[in-house]
Formats: structure tokens, sequence, C-alpha cells
């Protein structure tokens, strides 16, 4: 019985760990506008860092990426006559030399919006990578795609 109970507080003070990371990124959008540009590493070992120092950015800044995704996305005939919409949210990492992988969906809508949704991102050309410590370093980049009918 013991043990159970502390297992239980781990995984409390694990989920509480969470939940003070997102506040700090809230916290830092709401001062700086962007929680792009704060230090805090949080990578274990080869793992991805999910903060660092200097973020990757998609060359030529955020309204290049928005310009990338809307310029390259396809709106899925098969949703478009079932009238399906929604924001498709994807994780990926950006490498050490500002390749793309690990793309997968974060929350689902539909499977042929999901599957545009990764097949945009695959198509990125490379990124500036991310650096802690002066060093470039593997760092997860979560995005979301909306897909909206007029």
């Amino acid at each position: 019985m013991m043990k159970r109970n502390m297992s239980l507080t781990i995984v409390l003070m694990a989920m509480a760990t969470s939940f003070a990371n997102a506040a700090l990124v809230n916290h830092a959008e709401t001062v700086f506008g962007s929680a792009m540009h704060f230090s805090l590493a949080l990578s274990d070992g080869d793992q991805p860092y999910d903060v660092v120092e200097k973020m990757p950015q998609f060359p030529g800044g955020q309204a290049e990426l928005f310009k990338f995704i809307s310029e390259n996305m396809k709106y899925p005939v098969d949703a478009q006559k079932k009238k399906i919409q929604g924001r498709v949210i994807l994780s990926f990492v950006v490498n050490e030399d500002g390749s793309i992988s690990d793309v997968h969906v974060v929350r689902k809508v539909y499977p042929s919006l999901d599957a545009e949704a990764i097949r945009v991102v695959k198509m990125m050309p490379k990124w500036q990578p991310g650096y802690q410590d002066g060093k470039a370093v593997k760092v997860k980049y979560v995005i979301p795609m909306t897909f909206k009918l007029d």
C-alpha cells in the first residue's frame, strides 16, 4: 500500500511540474508577447528539448512559416464534401541541422486533414536550429494547422 501512495505522489508531482512549465510559458507570452526567447532547458539525455535559449526558426520567420503553410496546404476533397473543418495540432522535432523529423499528430480532426497537415510539415525546408548553451540541439516544436471552409 505504501508503494502505491508513493507512486501517486510522484505522478502528481510530475503533473504539477508540467503545469508549472505551462504557467511559465503563459507568463512569458503575457510579458514578452511570445514564449520564444527565455532560457529553460527541458531535455532528458538524447531526447529533444521542449524549450531552449534560442528556439528554432523557420527560414524568414513566423510570417514566412504561415505563408509556406497557406501556399502548400490543399484542402482534401473528401473533407470538403463532408464539410469537415478543424484544427490539427502537430508535433515535430527540429534537429541540430535544421531538418524536420518525428512528425506526428497530437490532436486529430479527420484522417485526410491529419494526413495533409503531416504532408505539409514533411515538405518544409530546413529550419534554423535551436540552441542551448551555444550548441545546436534537437527541439520539439508544436504547430496548429487550421482547416476552414469559406
